[in-house]
């Protein structure tokens, strides 16, 4: 049998021979800097090689620079030696260590997503990085590093069946992966444009205007001076925003949502359907122009990570339009509970006062927020609840029932005298962070109540974290076309509690 069918019989499997000089390659980079760089000044400077100058130093200088070397190649070795990882029982587990051992494990039915990651030298040795996330794992999610690429895509392959309950380690063949079927594509040309338009580039044109202004008035340079840090950091903030969401494209299929991305590293995710626990669509002022929209989304594990990683990795959707949105909420919430969903999410992105039954900040509060007053509302439908917020940054949060962790009532001694509140809703830590902002006081009690109900009886419901054994699909579903929401709808009326 090969080493993908062995992955589910219980057995200890080893990581690929190269992977220790893959995550160590800078150590090894360091290395012959500090021991070469004497031979690369000389030369440079045209003053003749070690040879032609040997001596002791030079003696002690190699043999050191081998032992450090030899000591280098034995810790990677060691290191590869005692990497092992296991599939069995439920568990996927993962032992490190020589001098100092750990063993990491995680549930398959707790798992939200999964990642093939490929920095630049693992691509060039057709290696790739494995890891997911499970529902408790915090800062500890799983690392495979590295696996031959077919090897980590049958071995995500194998741990989705599982966790999705099409697989229970009996197997004796391969679990097949998944087939997908691509939905959206971003054009690089729209990734410049965002880029362009985007919020930092609007305050870095503001602070150019005010620096030149500066230093006409005060017939000095040095506004103009301060400027440079700011766009060394703008240049860097653009560098990340396009190498990340380079050719994003998004797929459906039986285990998840299939999302892949950059340019010199690239990352495959997959994150298994129902395992989003809010979404969050916002629109800058000057993406109006062109009616773009951004999606982020909380998976659990993912908030828990560093901002800088974290950031791309809870992107739904860098930049689309509003068919685009509404075929990727179609994605994350089959159901929306409504039977007219199209009008209910035109609506929630740039509606004002009570369209589609949004109930928003009562008038008589208007003066806390003289330009968002009209915008801010909720919506709850059967299976979710809708936020919406911002006049100039239009934000529409989507909250499905059963994701909702807690809830919280804020009132402060303003929005007290003016009779309105602000309810805030608890899921895994992420981008999204869902608040009802200055609600009638009553309306803001009804909907504690009301959501808290709400989410018990749909928590009753979903019985199994096993997403397949739920939804039992039998075939890959046709990809969503602009209006494929509207066909899925409830008998009732939405609840605008």
């Amino acid at each position: 049998m090969t080493q993908e069918q062995t992955v589910v019989d219980g057995d200890w499997h080893r990581v690929h021979p190269a992977s220790p000089f893959v995550r160590g390659w800078v150590a090894l980079a360091a290395i012959v800097y500090f021991f070469g760089r004497d031979t690369f000044e000389r030369a440079l400077q045209g003053r003749g090689t070690i040879g032609d100058n040997f001596n002791e130093r030079t003696l002690w200088l190699l043999a050191g620079g081998g032992v450090v070397l030899l000591l280098a190649l034995g810790s990677f070795l060691l290191s590869w030696y005692f990497t092992r990882y296991q599939l069995a029982e439920g568990y996927v587990r993962v032992n490190t260590g020589f001098l100092f051992k750990q063993q990491r494990q995680a549930r398959l039915d707790r798992v939200q997503a999964i990642d093939i990651v490929q920095p630049l030298l693992a691509r060039i040795f057709g290696l790739a990085e494995l890891k997911f996330e499970v529902a408790d794992a915090g800062h500890s999610a799983v690392r495979l590093s590295y696996l031959r690429l077919a090897q980590a895509k049958q071995l995500r392959a194998t741990i989705l069946g599982r966790a999705a309950g099409i697989a229970d380690g009996s197997e004796t063949v391969e679990v097949p992966e998944a087939p997908e079927q691509v939905v959206l594509y971003l054009p690089p040309g729209r990734l410049v444009g965002s880029l362009i338009l985007s919020e930092q580039s609007f305050f870095i044109v503001l602070s150019a205007i005010a620096s030149v202004l500066l230093s006409v008035l005060t017939e000095s340079r040095a506004f103009i001076l301060y400027l440079i840090p700011a766009i060394l950091g703008l240049g860097t903030a653009y560098w990340r925003s396009f190498n990340t969401g380079y050719n994003f494209t998004a797929a459906i299929s039986p285990d998840g949502i299939r999302l892949r991305y950059g340019l010199l590293d690239t990352r495959a995710q997959t994150v298994p359907p129902g395992r989003i626990q809010a979404l969050k669509v916002t629109q800058p002022p000057l993406w109006r122009i062109l009616g773009w929209y951004r999606i982020h989304v909380n998976v659990a594990g993912y908030g828990e990570h560093r901002r800088s990683e974290g950031e791309h990795r809870t992107m739904l959707l860098p930049v689309g339009r509003k068919p685009e949105v509404m075929m990727m909420l179609s994605l994350v919430l089959p159901d929306p509970g409504t039977a007219d969903p199209e009008r209910v999410f035109t609506a929630g992105l740039t509606g004002l006062d009570s369209d589609a039954g949004f109930v928003t900040t009562p008038r008589r509060a208007w003066i806390l927020s003289p330009l968002g007053w009209r915008r801010n509302g909720f919506l709850s439908t059967e299976t979710a609840l809708l936020l919406r917020s911002g006049r100039l940054w239009r934000r529409l949060v989507v909250v499905p029932h059963q994701r909702t962790q807690s809830i919280a009532l804020h009132q402060g001694p303003l929005a007290r005298l003016f009779g309105v509140a602000d309810l805030v809703l608890h899921t895994t830590p992420g981008p999204v962070a869902p608040r009802l902002i200055q609600a009638a006081t009553e309306e803001a009690v009804g909907v504690f109540d009301q959501q808290a109900a709400r989410a018990r009886k749909a928590r009753r419901l979903q019985s199994s974290e096993q997403w397949l054994a739920q939804l039992a699909p039998t075939a890959l579903p046709a990809p969503p076309s602009t209006h494929a929401i509207q066909h899925a709808s409830t008998q009732e009326e939405p609840d605008h509690g």
